[in-house]
């Protein structure tokens, strides 16, 4: 299975990140082995930066920068409305990542 490595920020970096994370864990079990970093905006850089991580999803605006990875907001997560699709844009952007 594909190894994939995903960077979940929200404001506080705990809370919404972690339910993010839980609910891509989920629903890509069996698909690929997902490992997943919460984190708040101003480490976000950072993070991206280290090469650690194949993409970023988001609940919260990401300070301006060259992240150099695929950045998906996710905050469909929280409302549930276009959840679907957030899905959808995930596997696709990990299809296409070139590991």
């Amino acid at each position: 299975m594909k190894k994939v490595s995903i960077l979940s920020v929200c404001g506080s970096g705990t809370v919404t990140s972690s339910m993010v994370a839980g609910k891509l864990k989920e629903k890509l079990k069996g698909k690929y082995v997902v490992s997943t970093t919460e984190a708040r905006p101003t480490a976000a850089l950072n993070l991206a930066k280290s090469g650690r991580f194949d993409l970023i999803t988001f609940t919260s605006p990401l300070p301006a920068g060259d992240y150099g990875i695929p950045a998906i907001n996710a905050f469909a997560c929280l409302t549930g409305m276009g959840e679907d699709k957030f899905f959808e844009d995930v596997i696709k952007t990990i299809e296409n990542l070139p590991k």
